[in-house]
């Protein structure tokens, strides 16, 4: 994550931290290291995610796809949407819960466990690489 300092209030000592948005990889989306010294930034965490990159890309321009489309398997997609719904219907029910104006600590804990319930599965969510066809070495 970088991290800028930069001077809140003139004189010895008073400064905050803005951070940005991390690295990520180019393929899996996960954050990459922070690099320091000279070189270009690291776009990947692995051989792995460089090869899928590039063989993505190429399969990408058979299909003549842009660089704004993409190809996803259904069951993939069907995941994401029933999280995105539960996640919904949590919003829903935490909103439905806080206007009634009658919460306790029990009830907001609740509330508060049922949402991070429902957003877990959508922020641990990694979409698999495709798996290559098996070989056939007869």
């Amino acid at each position: 994550m970088s991290i800028a300092r930069i001077p809140a209030r003139r004189g010895p000592g008073w400064q905050y931290f803005v951070m940005t948005e991390p690295r990520r990889c180019r393929w899996c989306r996960r954050v990459l290291p922070e690099r320091e010294g000279p070189g270009r930034p690291k776009q990947f965490c692995s051989q792995r995610c460089r090869q899928w990159d590039w063989v993505s890309r190429q399969r990408a321009n058979e299909l003549e796809l842009s660089e704004h489309e993409l190809v996803i398997a259904r069951h993939e997609l069907d995941a994401l949407h029933d999280d995105l719904y539960v996640l919904a219907c949590a919003v829903d029910d935490a909103e439905r819960d806080l206007a009634t104006g009658r919460q306790t600590i029990h009830s907001l804990t609740d509330t508060l466990t049922w949402l991070l319930d429902a957003a877990r599965p959508l922020r641990d969510r990694e979409l698999s690489a495709p798996t290559p066809p098996p070989t056939n070495t007869s």
